[in-house]
């Protein structure tokens, strides 16, 4: 049943955030939010490791996130990490006791993937979605671009640069002049020329910010007089004129400046510079839809059925031309094998159920590349392509079970012993064995179980000896979960055929 209350986490470069939402006829409304000024980038080393200070805050801030859900059921909450917990070396030991402090797991999502998270948050809260737009959203360690229309991206990107790398780099100690001011734009540029042909040949009607920078730059300019609403590109320039007359953020005598944003606020205000240069904007509005809004209506979608990750899988089928019978048929089979190891697994919205049966129907998308060692050109694919709706953890989870579908499980041995995605794995396995005939035979009479960290697996005597191939592949499976210090038994009885 869906639950009346969820719940964003958007752990960002520079804030982390917590929005409740209530969800009434299909929309969420806004009813709680909590932010805390972490700013994660600003403990991201040279050599792209998180310092002990950065870890601490964070740790601390999700604590007290932790305190404001406690009761809600967790499929009813969602937190996504951002730019700085992707590119950082020791996100994945950070990520763990980040968990722990939480009490939910935690989503790298690629940028991308944040990008259209964005727009759906921005989407739905526009006066007018209707018009193609053009969604800006400075972050503390990337900046997501978007064109759209009513409710779908047309465009999407990532570039790695925000507000708080730009402030450290450019802006030491809060310094303003000339010179820092100068680079720090055009180093904007340089990243933004990649992307300004394609997107203004695409075109928009209006041009929307979101998020702290662009928030923060509208209180700015309206409240000092440099602009009657919205950022303009002439507020912008009498911004970096009275900045550049305090010498230092620690001077800047400006109404609606908030202490939480100083530190932060001349890397997103040279990049806002360079966004309008580029794009050749005279005028952006801003809206109050984000991330956080965003992965709150992704959610709502999956508690409707409506999973984009769904969507991105049929689409792949297509782009691929992967034979989505054959993979139906592996998806049935392995589903079954997998309601005998997990009876919960039964119900057609388990997530482990949900991840099998997405790795059985793009377990070939490979063969597109090249048949011989395919099951490793699948893995690739899931793991780099982007793939809305799935996290970088989702695609990573996917391509290890594909990679694990066949051939060597040495390849796979690293992953945890007392990880689920060991009994996804062996039904993948089977299943793929025992339609390697593509034949659309359906669930054939087999059957597993556990037998401590090994299984066992049942299949009619009969059935077997008409099947010397797949007997034969069978056998060879026991051998390879031994290599990785597991058994498979084989058990072939007369008798009265298996339940399927």
């Amino acid at each position: 049943m869906m639950q009346e209350l969820i719940a964003a986490i958007d752990l960002g470069s520079n804030s982390f955030r917590l929005q409740v939402g209530r969800i009434v006829n299909d929309q969420i409304y806004p009813l709680d939010g909590l932010k805390e000024a972490v700013r994660l980038a600003a403990g991201l080393s040279a050599d792209k490791l998180l310092d002990v200070a950065a870890q601490q805050r964070a740790l601390i801030a999700l604590q007290r996130f932790n305190e404001r859900l406690r009761g809600f059921p967790p499929d009813s909450v969602r937190a996504v990490a951002t730019n700085t917990l992707r590119v950082a070396k020791n996100s994945p030991q950070f990520l763990a006791r980040a968990e722990a402090a939480l009490g939910v797991p935690i989503e790298v999502i690629a940028g991308r993937e944040e990008a259209r998270l964005i727009y759906v948050g921005v989407a739905h809260t526009l006066p007018d979605p209707h018009r193609q737009q053009l969604v800006v959203d400075i972050g503390g360690g990337s900046t997501e671009f978007i064109i759209g229309k009513s409710f779908e991206p047309i465009q999407l990107e990532s570039l790695y640069m925000g507000c708080v790398s730009f402030s450290l780099q450019y802006f030491p100690g809060g310094r303003i002049d000339k010179r820092g001011l100068r680079e720090a734009e055009l180093a904007a540029r340089r990243e933004l020329q990649a992307i300004a042909h394609s997107y203004r040949e695409t075109g928009w009607e209006v041009a929307v910010g979101s998020s702290g920078s662009a928030k923060a730059l509208v209180e700015i300019l309206v409240q000092n007089g440099f602009s009657e609403s919205g950022i303009t590109r002439d507020g912008l320039e009498r911004l970096k004129a009275a900045m550049l007359r305090a010498g230092s953020i620690d001077r800047a005598d400006l109404a609606g400046l908030k202490g939480d944003r100083l530190p932060v606020l001349l890397g997103g205000l040279s990049i806002m510079s360079a966004v309008f240069k580029e794009f050749d904007l005279e005028h952006m509005v801003f809206s109050e839809g984000a991330l956080r809004l965003g992965v709150l209506y992704d959610l709502l979608g999956r508690y409707h059925h409506h999973d984009l990750r769904d969507a991105t899988v049929n689409a792949f089928i297509a782009r691929y031309a992967t034979d989505r019978k054959q993979g139906a048929s592996v998806a049935d089979t392995a589903s079954h094998l997998l309601a005998r190891l997990v009876p919960e697994a039964a119900e057609s919205d388990h997530p482990d159920r949900r991840f099998l049966r997405w790795a059985a129907m793009l377990h070939e998308v490979g063969v597109s590349v090249a048949h011989s060692s395919y099951h490793k050109h699948s893995a690739y694919i899931l793991a780099n392509a982007d793939m809305p709706g799935f996290s970088r953890m989702d695609q990573g989870r996917l391509a290890r079970i594909v990679l694990a579908h066949r051939g060597k499980l040495e390849r796979v041995a690293a992953i945890d012993p007392e990880s689920r995605d060991w009994l996804l794995i062996v039904c993948l396995r089977l299943a793929v064995i025992v339609h390697r005939a593509r034949d659309g035979r359906g669930i054939p009479p087999i059957d597993i179980e556990r037998d401590g960290r090994g299984f066992v697996v049942t299949a009619l005597d009969g059935w077997l000896q008409k099947l010397p191939l797949t007997a034969a592949a069978i056998e060879e499976e026991q051998r390879q979960w031994l290599s990785v210090g597991r058994s498979l038994v084989l058990r072939t009885p007369p008798g009265r055929a298996l339940v399927a």
